[in-house]
């Protein structure tokens, strides 16, 4: 049901951009309209300048080291996906980005997203915790059988490799 959703947001926001600038140049006319696209292009950018690259080099870093990204990244990591969002012209994008700076609702977010990842060997993965054949989801180790993990490969398939010496 999740994988329906983000392509009907997909096709349905340019829509809800367009009508958005519709109805605010309506309401405020063509330069003020403009005028405020622009603004929220400059925050973005000075957003993401300060926030900087530093932030998903850190992210990367502890992920790598099997730290699971703590609450103390959250606050950058959505500036700097509400700066993103500011940098996109419309103003659907601009109140979604305004909401991700609001600080209840990136505690919303964290609560959401934080039981979601799991610590595996060195690093951290999103979805649910592995089971092992007993239904055990603390477990940490997950048994498989030879037929579990190996496959046979396909002959017809391009990357089998067997017309790379032809």
């Amino acid at each position: 049901m999740r994988f329906s959703i983000l392509p009907a947001f997909i096709l349905l926001l340019p829509l809800g951009e367009i009508a958005g600038f519709v109805v605010v140049g309506r309401a405020l006319g063509l330069v003020l309209t403009l005028a405020l696209v622009m603004a929220s292009f400059v925050l973005g950018v000075v957003l993401l300048r300060r926030q900087g690259i530093d932030i998903l080099r850190r992210m990367s870093s502890e992920g790598r080291n099997g730290v699971m990204p703590g609450r103390d990244l959250l606050k950058p990591a959505m500036t700097v996906i509400a700066a993103l969002l500011l940098i996109i012209p419309g103003f659907l994008t601009d109140i979604i980005a305004i909401l991700i700076l609001i600080p209840p609702v990136r505690d919303l977010v964290w609560r959401s997203i934080a039981k979601r990842f799991v610590v595996v060997q060195g690093g951290f993965s999103a979805g649910p915790k592995p089971q092992s054949r007993d239904g055990n989801r603390n477990s940490k180790v997950v048994d498989l059988d030879e037929e579990d993990y190996h496959r046979q490969p396909d002959r017809n398939s391009p990357w089998s490799g067997k017309h790379l010496g032809d």
